[in-house]
């Protein structure tokens, strides 16, 4: 399969991720949790950032997503771990883990086998089993879907998302081909150009992931920033035209109105330096449905750009020789 193949089947995961979180037989658990951390990089670890974007509101306590070999020390035995990686092999993610264990956590995996899904057996931890053999950010609607289901396995919240995420579906199909209609004119804008993103608070995983999508599929870089925090550095940094630049904004009419008030100012301070400024609403009633709209245009950006650029979408060369000079250490 080709990235694109993936990225056409986005909705097709969602389906399939929301039937095995379902069928999942996970264990009961008394205890009541005081925080959540999810462990997880790359393609495994965006799922667990944009989490936490879509329920920062609603929990009443915290999530916290970690992408490093380290843990943060409030953990404990009121802490649910989730152990996100799609290989079961993530050297970050193990470590992490061990240490979480150590300290007596709560926890739950999610993977689609390898040294985790071993762990998981030997230890009686809760885990959910998704289908492995692919690139791992192809697969993001898997892991993603599955945090909702863990969360609410374990009361953090309630099935409410499950109705978010069947109109996520509809709206995706019934879009689809305004979806590609838009990243290929956003992807010609970008096209020999370094791509500089700018969101609202609340919605920087979609951010992330875009960029991350930007560095793997299509072979360049990118960077992202988020408003408010943008207005009170970056936005100072531009003094001078700049020919090398596309601007897109991603937005939602559920950004808080201070904010795109605060977007549309940025725009105009921005429009004296360059003229490369795109603007992308997404669709739906919620922070689910936007998101998801959000990351599934793109992905789709990404792999127009691939093909401009005429590099293979899914080649991963350097990270593999980076894991192979790691592991003779």
């Amino acid at each position: 399969m080709k990235m694109n193949d993936y990225i056409n089947d986005f909705t097709n995961q969602l389906k399939d991720a929301m039937e095995i979180g379902s069928a999942a037989q996970l264990k009961k658990s008394n205890k009541t949790f005081k925080n959540v951390l999810i462990c997880g990089l790359g393609g495994s670890g965006i799922g667990g950032t944009i989490v936490n974007d879509v329920l920062s509101s609603g929990v009443s306590i915290p999530i916290l997503a970690t992408k490093d070999y380290s843990i943060p020390n409030f953990v404990d035995d009121s802490t649910l771990v989730i152990a996100s990686s799609y290989s079961g092999n993530t050297e970050e993610t193990l470590y992490a883990l061990e240490k979480c264990i150590k300290k007596n956590a709560e926890v739950c995996i999610i993977t689609s086998g390898g040294k985790l899904k071993n762990l998981a057996e030997e230890n009686n931890f809760n885990h959910i089993i998704i289908p492995g053999e692919q690139p791992p950010r192809a697969m993001f609607g898997y892991a993603f879907t599955e945090l909702f289901y863990v969360l609410t396995h374990y009361g953090i919240i309630d099935e409410a998302f499950k109705a978010d995420f069947e109109k996520a579906i509809n709206l995706l199909d019934a879009e689809k081909a305004d979806i590609q209609s838009q990243a290929k004119d956003l992807a010609k804008k970008m096209y020999q150009q370094t791509p500089v993103i700018y969101v609202a608070q609340g919605f920087e995983g979609v951010a992330v992931r875009f960029r991350q999508q930007i560095n793997e599929n299509s072979k360049m870089l990118c960077w992202h920033h988020v408003i408010p925090e943008m207005n009170h550095n970056e936005l100072l940094g531009w003094r001078t035209n700049v020919e090398n630049l596309a601007v897109v904004y991603f937005r939602n009419k559920l950004d808080f109105d201070r904010n795109q008030v605060r977007m549309d100012i940025n725009k105009k301070v921005i429009s004296k330096y360059t003229s490369n400024i795109s603007e992308v609403w997404s669709k739906g009633d919620s922070v689910i449905e936007n998101t998801l709209y959000h990351i599934n245009l793109g992905d789709w950006i990404s792999w127009y750009l691939s093909e401009m650029n005429n590099v293979d979408a899914i080649e991963i060369d350097v990270i593999n020789y980076l894991k192979e000079e790691l592991a003779k250490i």
